[in-house]
């Protein structure tokens, strides 16, 4: 029997990935079943269960792959040692990148909705959010350390509240179009009391 090249099983494994958004975005998460992800991939059942053993394994796959993506180009930026409101605009471009048909947040919302029933996709989204507060946990610790925000504040608390400013921007950028990052800036801006100066 002929070995299966590497390449082959990793691009079957994409192939079984990319037919799950379509279907997820088309019917959304609770309606789609096993056998609609099988039809939607054009792969025997034995193929698509040869890599997933149930569909909350193909959501963690994708939720793995996404926000892994995210927490790299995260880790990125807070390496950059950039001014707080600089290292905001960053992670904000990167939150634009997602909203829209051809972005994962549409996605992301239903997983969310799911976390809310059902105790397995609950995990999963717990353990992605973790991951990405690591990165601003970083970006927390330099931005206290320039006294770009009040003293006080544990790295960890500044941390959680960093990550919520992305959510909260890009779910509403997604259901009602506004604010736009220049806005949304300019609140938080006033919000911390930076002193001026603009983050493209």
């Amino acid at each position: 029997m002929p070995r299966v090249s590497a390449d082959h099983l990793t691009a079957r494994r994409e192939q079984i990935l990319a037919a799950a958004r379509r279907c997820f975005l088309r019917n959304g998460l609770h309606n789609t079943s096993m056998q609609d992800l099988i039809a939607e991939a054009g792969l025997s059942v034995g193929a698509v269960y040869r890599y997933f053993k149930s569909k909350n394994e193909i959501i963690n796959a994708i939720s793995v792959e996404v926000a892994g993506g995210l927490v790299a180009r995260l880790d990125e930026l807070a390496d950059r040692d950039l001014p707080l409101l600089e290292a905001i605009s960053g992670a904000l471009d990167l939150a634009d990148r997602q909203v829209g048909a051809d972005g994962n947040f549409p996605l992301v919302i239903q997983v969310w909705s799911q976390a809310v029933l059902d105790p397995a996709i609950g995990e999963i989204v717990r353990a992605r959010y973790l991951e990405l507060r690591r990165p601003f946990r970083k970006i927390a610790a330099l931005a206290l350390a320039r006294g770009e925000v009040a003293p006080g504040p544990d790295p960890d608390a500044l941390a959680a509240v960093l990550l919520g400013l992305l959510p909260g921007y890009t779910l509403q950028r997604q259901l009602v179009g506004n604010p736009d990052k220049a806005t949304y800036l300019d609140g938080l801006r006033a919000l911390i009391g930076h002193p001026g100066g603009s983050a493209g």
